[in-house]
């Protein structure tokens, strides 16, 4: 008799009813998610293949490359197109013709 009316009080108890599975849920899925992000750790520490890092090491770019590239080009001559929106032809809004571009393809 004295189990049966401590169960009862048990589940009248508030704090046991809806706090301590919240609690549960908070610690555990800390946990969870702990190991969770330990695989994308594990996953950065591992290693390249050394072929390809040595690839990479030989492509590096640089700034002052980058310049001396396009040092000597020349931007007087450029021609500032607008790109067509979803509903407008393209070939009509660049001032191509679209029957030569038909007669090129076939």
């Amino acid at each position: 008799m004295f189990a049966a009316a401590a169960m009862r009080a048990l589940r009248k108890n508030k704090t046991l009813r809806y706090g301590v599975p919240m609690l549960l849920l908070i610690v555990g899925g800390s946990f969870g998610l702990r190991e969770f992000s330990q695989i994308r750790y594990d996953a950065v520490k591992s290693k390249i293949d050394p072929e390809l890092e040595k690839k990479l090491k030989m492509s590096k770019v640089s700034l002052e490359s980058e310049y001396e590239k396009i040092k000597d080009s020349t931007f007087d001559d450029w021609k500032n197109i607008r790109g067509p929106r979803p509903w407008e032809d393209p070939d009509l809004l660049q001032g191509r013709n679209p029957e030569s571009l038909k007669t090129k393809t076939v």
